[in-house]
């Protein structure tokens, strides 16, 4: 939950009655093939404790029942976590929990194609592995039976999942093309060795994706036995999060759920212990990229220990940009062009890195002496101010507010706390945040980050150790004991989110000739949500500016006449401000203020020539460190393949090189004269979402919106479509692990055109519904084994007719050509056969659902408001659009397919080494 772990993106209804269910014997002896009918009585589940509106239930069986409801979005999420994670995986079998978590997906007695489910109710789903902890989550529409059915299939994978060989076969290959994408980033193959480095015998010196060997070889008898062990009602915590009634719920889960029998067997606690650090150590890594980095990592204790939390806040100060020492140290000083401070900690005590990108030919040594000694001398160097400690601070407690805010992320997110022991610390933490003193978080980072408890050098004997002794952590109880917890939680209107309302509920104006939204309602946490777009230049004066019109955004955030950035950079934060100048989200307390901030922002920017410096060179890197990337090279290949208008031209598309050397090229004078000529807030579309007073919005809105007129003439930019001819691609990236297929037909197509919405629906079909039962995902993954990720997406703009049907999927460099065969069999099934009205039935209706969804997200109103507005129509199109999806027929999308793909005028690239790619042909 720390703000530096966010990096870390057709069966019936189970069978139950009012004593019984059907379930898998998990008994060691017991073959996976056989079933037993148990009954008992179903006892009622026991209260527990209230927290701010979140309750806990225990059942009989020991499931824990964690129960939140909040009707302010239309809207359900189910969330189970197992307390399994890599942590508890034995000698060969690294990644176990992970793969098992992709075979659960796979089906079970009663529910033997969830994912095909999913997409015909249009649920977001996922699942997530990390060192203590699996969890299932599925976010969907409170409406029919969608939480009945996300209940049974809960407690059906829990005891009835297959977990089958011929399941197997292809979701290893899988889960290895997933650890092949992950070597083919520098970041995070240094991750994996800082773990392995650190920590000689636990098993969080394991990755949690796992070893390719264990991956490739794991026995499906392992993976049954890992299941029956720990997939069970006592080591599991079921969430259900959002518009529903409690005690209806709750009668539901102790019916499904109660019936499943407590576990006879009983789960050991571990007992390996990591010795304390004796020295420093170092590795490298040489493989091919263009980006260099350096990093340095330490052990930390465990999360329950009081000195975690202070380790985070000091990791804050450190890692933060642009204040934060590391920046100041490394990045303004020109050694590194970006850097990062990563606290992990966990069950046990865990880790912490630090790190620097450095540029191009970067002074390697000179960054590593620099980054050990601002970590392990900072407040040595300078004490930690209380003002800074205070900023931090409230950086981190809204990050917790505002996930406490939205049920859907709170009942995910709160999967964490859970692995440590209890989800009640997720308050614990939240309210510790405040009361922690410089002096606390400097005496907590000396007993850590010292020399022999470092990696990053080399080995070297040393007469006089310096070791960072773990003193013991309380205990769960006592953390819990002297915490005071609140049981009333907060409050939100229940929204109604269909077209219909949120045309009536937004009262829409024009500030001269700049369109606004303005949509208030009562939310959780007061947040509100802006979104501006504007719109200036034309063809002409655009020429020639595209990267100089990306800088000029970037610049706007990084001083003002009356504002550095840091100091920018403060104001977010103690306006609780998320986001950027284009959409944030802020509290109705704040709101008047954040305005008048971003106002400041657009109108007001004095380009700092430090800043502009910084900013290239992070720019330049980051395009550099991709450029070998087999997905950019796909994607530059076919943007190459597909530009019709002249370099300059506004519409031409830049590949990575040609952005590389255009930001190259561009002076801090190009930027300021776009800025002062082109650039201005007087023609767009603005639309705020949330709890605010609209009359006072208004009234601000209408002073704001005349501070910054654009001195050009304003023509809208539209792209035409051109007819181009079909080719074949072969990149070649050597030493890649990880590769790209890239499929694009161009052809013409207005967004207003009649058979528009029949193309969306034969694309989700296809290759673009969420879930893996697209027809794409079926082949590619589910049936073939041959990609982790593979979709399609169809652009019709809403202005123009440059319509595009793309497709990619990423795989193994040895499976490029299986993956082109099967992708032209899917098409070819397609254009002779035509889909399903099966297909077409679930399609519908999860497409249908999924935009719903979409309408229950404040920032996603925010968002189409805006569109809607640039377009002039309203929620009324969508309503008609939804109409439209509904009346389709088989003829309708089959005739929308073969005009949106075209066989033969598909361009297709290969990007991925050819010598791994020839070894299979």
């Amino acid at each position: 939950m720390n703000k530096n772990m966010k990096w870390l993106t057709a069966a019936g209804i189970v069978v139950v009655c009012a004593v019984g269910y059907t379930f898998w014997n998990k008994d060691a002896n017991t073959p996976m093939t056989e079933t037993a009918q148990v009954v008992q009585n179903i006892q009622s589940a026991q209260k527990i404790v209230t927290v701010e509106g979140v309750t806990e239930y225990r059942l009989a069986n020991g499931l824990k029942v964690l129960l939140f409801p909040d009707s302010s979005k239309p809207t359900i999420t189910v969330n189970m976590t197992y307390l399994v994670g890599s942590r508890h995986e034995g000698y060969g079998e690294t990644g176990m929990a992970h793969l098992l978590e992709h075979l659960m997906f796979k089906g079970s007695k009663n529910y033997p194609e969830p994912t095909k489910e999913f997409t015909r109710r249009g649920f977001k789903m996922n699942g997530s592995t990390w060192l203590d902890r699996t969890n299932y989550f599925v976010s969907f529409n409170a409406v029919d039976d969608n939480l009945d059915w996300a209940l049974g299939w809960s407690a059906d994978a829990m005891t009835n999942s297959f977990i089958a060989q011929k399941d197997l076969d292809t979701e290893m290959t899988v889960v290895r093309n997933e650890f092949e994408m992950g070597e083919n980033n520098p970041v995070s193959v240094l991750l994996k060795r800082m773990q392995s480095v650190l920590f000689d015998w636990h098993n969080y010196g394991n990755s949690t994706i796992g070893a390719r060997s264990d991956i490739e070889n794991v026995k499906i008898e392992n993976l049954q036995a890992f299941y029956r062990k720990y997939y069970q009602p006592d080591n599991a915590v079921l969430m259900v999060s959002g518009k529903f009634d409690e005690a209806e719920t709750l009668q539901k889960i102790e019916r499904i759920f109660g019936a499943i029998p407590k576990p006879t067997r009983v789960l050991q606690k571990e007992w390996t212990e990591e010795p304390v650090a004796d020295g420093p150590r170092t590795f490298e890594i040489r493989r091919a990229g263009e980006m260099t980095v350096v990093a340095v990592g330490y052990r930390i204790p465990a999360a329950l220990h009081p000195d975690a939390q202070l380790i985070n806040l000091g990791a804050d100060v450190l890692g933060d940009t642009p204040r934060g020492r590391l920046h100041k140290a490394m990045v303004e000083t020109g050694l590194a062009t970006q850097v990062f401070a990563w606290p992990m900690p966990a069950h046990d005590p865990g880790l912490a890195m630090f790190g620097a990108m450095l540029p191009k030919g970067g002074d390697i040594e000179k960054a590593k002496q620099v980054l050990i000694e601002t970590v392990e001398g900072t407040f040595d160097k300078e004490a930690l101010k209380a003002e800074d400690l205070g900023l931090m601070a409230r950086e981190e407690k809204t990050l917790y507010e505002r996930t406490f805010a939205d049920p859907e992320t709170f009942g995910v997110d709160v999967s964490d706390f859970i692995a440590l022991g209890d989800w009640r610390l997720f308050f614990v933490h939240r309210d510790s945040w405040e009361k922690m003193t410089p002096e606390d978080v400097m005496a907590a980072w000396k007993r850590y980050f010292v020399r022999d408890n470092r990696v990053v050098g080399t080995f070297i004997p040393d007469n006089n150790p310096q070791r960072a002794q773990m003193s013991p952590a309380p205990t769960l109880d006592e953390v819990l004991s002297q915490h005071q917890f609140k049981e009333q939680g907060q409050e939100a209107e229940v929204f109604d989110s269909t077209p219909a309302n949120l045309n009536a509920r937004t009262e829409r104006l024009a500030i001269g000739d700049v369109n606004v939204a303005l949509l208030p309602k009562k939310t959780r946490g007061e947040t509100v949500v802006v979104r501006a777009q504007f719109r200036y230049g034309n063809p002409e004066s655009r020429q020639n500016k595209r990267a100089v019109s990306a800088l000029m955004s970037a610049m706007l955030e990084r001083g003002t006449q009356t504002m550095t950035r840091e100091q920018i950079n403060d104001a977010f934060t103690k306006l609780q401000v998320e986001g950027d100048i284009g959409q944030f989200t802020t509290t109705r307390e704040h709101l008047p203020e954040a305005l008048n901030l971003i106002a400041e922002l657009w109108t007001e920017s004095s380009m700092p020539t430090k800043d502009f410096e910084e900013l290239k060179a992070e720019f330049i890197t980051d395009v550099q460190s991709r450029m070998d990337d087999p997905r950019i090279m796909a994607r530059d290949a076919i943007t190459e393949h597909f530009n019709h208008y002249p370099k300059g031209d506004p519409r031409y598309r830049l590949t990575s090189k040609e952005l590389k050397e255009a930001v190259e090229a561009a002076t801090l004078e190009d930027v300021k004269a776009f800025y002062d000529q082109q650039f201005g807030i007087g023609r767009g579309e603005i639309s705020i979402v949330g709890d605010f007073d609209a009359e006072s919005v208004k009234a601000q809105l209408q002073t704001i919106l005349t501070k910054k007129a654009s001195h050009v003439a304003y023509e809208r930019i539209v792209r035409e479509h051109f007819d181009t001819p079909a080719t074949r691609i072969i990149i070649d990236t050597p030493d890649k692990e990880n590769a790209t297929i890239v499929a694009r037909f161009d052809f013409a197509q207005n967004k207003n055109d009649p058979d528009s919405d029949a193309m969306l629906v034969a694309n989700w079909i296809f290759g673009g519904s969420t879930g893996l039962s697209n027809r794409l995902m079926l082949r590619l993954r589910q049936k073939d084994g041959l990609s982790y990720g593979a979709g399609s997406n169809v652009n019709i703009p809403a202005f123009g007719n440059a319509a595009s049907w793309t497709m990619q999927a990423i795989l193994a460099p040895q499976n490029l050509r299986k993956a082109e065969i099967a992708l032209y069999e899917e098409i070819d099934r397609v254009l002779k056969d035509g889909f399903t009205q099966q297909e077409l039935d679930e399609a519908k209706k999860g497409f249908i659902e999924y935009r719903a969804v979409n309408r229950s997200q404040d920032n996603l109103i925010a968002y189409h408001w805006c569109n809607m507005m640039n377009e002039g129509v309203d929620w009324t199109e969508a309503a008609q659009r939804d109409e439209n999806v509904r009346k389709l027929t088989l003829e309708d999308v089959n005739a929308a397919f073969r005009k949106m793909v075209n066989r033969n005028g598909l361009t297709v690239v290969l990007a991925g080494d050819q010598k791994k790619a020839m070894s299979q042909e």
